[in-house]
C-alpha cells in the first residue's frame, strides 16, 4: 500500500515538529525524509509552488543530517528553516 501524497506530508510534517521540539534525530528518519521527499518530487504530486521550491531543500536537509557528527547542531542551525517548511506544508495541508 502506498501512501497518498497527504499521508507523505503527514508524516514529514510530524518528522520534522518532532526534531526540531526534541533537538534530536535518528539517522533513519533523515533517510525517511530523503525518501519521502524523493517520492513527491518523482510523483508530480505536489502543485503548491512555494512546497515545491522548499522540497529541494528539505531533502538536503535529510541528507546532510546522515552524516553529521552533531544531531542537536544540525536541527539548531536549520531551525528556521524546519520552522518555514513546517508551515510551508500546514499551508498546502488546509488547501
Amino acid at each position: 500500500m502506498s501512501l497518498t501524497v497527504n499521508h507523505q506530508l503527514e508524516l514529514l510534517l510530524d518528522i520534522l515538529d518532532e526534531q526540531q521540539t526534541e533537538c534530536c534525530a535518528q539517522v533513519s528518519e533523515y533517510q525517511q525524509i530523503k525518501r519521502l521527499v524523493k517520492s513527491m518530487m518523482a510523483n508530480n504530486s505536489i502543485s503548491n509552488e512555494q512546497l515545491l521550491q522548499l522540497l529541494p531543500e528539505i531533502y538536503n536537509y535529510g541528507r546532510q543530517g546522515e552524516s553529521v557528527q552533531n544531531q542537536e547542531e544540525h536541527i539548531m542551525s536549520n531551525k528556521d528553516n524546519i520552522t518555514n517548511w513546517i508551515s510551508a506544508i500546514e499551508q498546502n495541508n488546509l488547501q
